[in-house]
């Protein structure tokens, strides 16, 4: 059994209540610590991860109605001879989420502590103890108030507490068709992003393609302008070879440039580089060479080189302002003006690994700002596609969760959560689909309107497949 006990407060502050028992999901034991005036005392430590895909990691969670500053403050294992101190001018907002990758200075055991204190080191705000390891996340649920249990990993976003939405059947034909000829592509073709008359294809070779309609309903390389065989990708300065997952475009389209999601470079396989890249993709040459990269490695819970950045879409600014979309770095209405130029819109992200999906403002001098943490509530998210007609968020699964997708929309608190859950059309086998993408409002005949999927595994020899969905 969970154990909780409610905090003692110091400073002449009342007894505020006696242990009380929590739910039976494996032997642990939270610790609220004596704690010194609020609002210190409104930072919780909220979700503990010691195993799995992700590095150990404890995340934060400021509960009240006050920006603290935790710089500084120091976490620890059940061990005083390791700790980790929280990097100068970090703050959290009221109802914000950090998560620290603490791996490099401690190990969470299958038996340990998370500790929080003070920068004295010696003044503890909040302590959590467990028997077993995470599975995968030990969270608390309420957020910064309940006890801790067993959830899904959703470091640096609210937990996931239960109340979720049953799946449905495909909003669409149940059959899907090929939509492209026999082994043209070969396996790793992964993000789609329709415009119009093109198709922007991501290939995890550090490859982008520009697709044309064929005639029959799908779609073959573009043979003008260099896109015969795909172009070749490379990061700023012309080196590597980016593990391009996703892409999408801006308001502007594919004149603005084309954004790509690369998970690492290809040449140093074995580290993650979460990066978003921006191609200016105007021209004739066989080699594009990214004008733009944000590095987003440093700001992100530390997940498997493999396991990091496979969908990316954009969100226009004008949506997120008429929603009432929070930014969660300032804890308030989002308001583009403060960040100055930017893609007029936010970027949004998907990781493998994790599940989940953030949001960055990424402006035009190469800096970036985390607006967003969404926990996707699958165990991996694969794709990511913004939807004008219908307003919604795709969120996309591949055969890792039974090829799921869910939609998403900002509700009423100014957060995007999830409207509905679908599976995939019955007529489409449970497939390696790594990319999504649905046609524009201009493509509906009799209610309905085409969709395609991105076959990492080219099984059957085809990469491309099409359905529909309603409009």
């Amino acid at each position: 059994m969970l154990e909780v006990r409610a905090p003692r407060w110091r400073r002449h502050l009342a007894f505020l209540g006696a242990a009380v028992a929590g739910p039976a999901l494996a032997a642990g034991t939270l610790l609220a610590s004596p704690a010194h005036a609020a609002p210190a005392d409104d930072i919780r430590i909220n979700e503990v991860v010691t195993t799995g895909s992700v590095n150990d990691s404890i995340e934060l969670y400021n509960k009240g109605t006050a920006t603290v500053d935790i710089s500084g403050w120091i976490l620890k294992d059940d061990n005083n001879s390791s700790k980790y101190a929280i990097s100068s001018g970090t703050t959290l907002a009221p109802g914000a989420f950090r998560a620290f990758d603490v791996h490099n200075a401690f190990g969470l055991g299958s038996s340990d502590k998370a500790r929080l204190y003070l920068p004295d080191g010696t003044t503890m705000v909040d302590s959590f103890s467990w028997s077993s390891h995470s599975n995968p996340s030990w969270s608390r649920c309420p957020d910064g108030t309940g006890t801790f249990g067993s959830a899904a990993v959703t470091l640096g976003a609210a937990n996931s507490c239960g109340g979720g939405i049953s799946p449905q059947a495909w909003p669409g034909s149940s059959s899907v068709a090929t939509a492209d000829a026999s082994n043209v592509f070969g396996q790793d073709l992964s993000g789609l992003y329709q415009e119009g008359s093109a198709m922007w294809g991501a290939q995890n070779s550090g490859k982008l393609w520009r697709l044309v309609r064929d005639g029959s309903g799908g779609w073959k390389p573009d043979t003008a302008n260099g896109w015969t065989s795909g172009k070749t990708l490379r990061f700023p300065g012309g080196s590597g070879t980016p593990d391009s997952e996703g892409v999408t475009l801006t308001g502007a389209g594919s004149a603005g440039g084309a954004f790509v999601a690369s998970e690492r470079n290809g040449d140093a396989s074995g580290t993650s580089r979460l990066s978003v890249l921006k191609y200016d993709v105007s021209g004739t040459s066989t080699t594009q060479t990214a004008t733009k990269e944000w590095n987003l490695t440093s700001d992100l819970p530390s997940v498997g080189s493999n396991l990091g950045f496979e969908g990316i879409a954009w969100v226009p600014d004008s949506y997120l302002t008429a929603s009432g979309f929070k930014d969660e770095s300032t804890g308030s209405a989002y308001d583009p003006n403060r960040y100055g130029s930017h893609t007029g819109g936010v970027i949004f992200v998907g990781v493998e690994g994790t599940g989940m999906v953030y949001g960055y403002v990424l402006q035009d001098s190469g800096a970036y700002t985390r607006v967003a943490s969404i926990a996707s509530g699958m165990d991996g998210v694969m794709e990511l596609q913004w939807e004008p007609q219908a307003s919604r968020l795709w969120v996309v699964c591949d055969d890792t969760c039974g090829g799921q997708h869910r939609t998403m929309q900002v509700n009423a608190s100014g957060t995007f959560a999830t409207t509905a859950v679908y599976n995939r059309p019955s007529g489409m086998p449970n497939i390696n689909n790594e990319g999504f993408s649905v046609a524009g409002a201009d493509e509906c005949v009799s209610g309905s309107k085409p969709v395609y999927w991105a076959d990492d595994s080219n099984d059957s020899g085809h990469a491309l497949r099409k359905g529909t969905i309603t409009c």
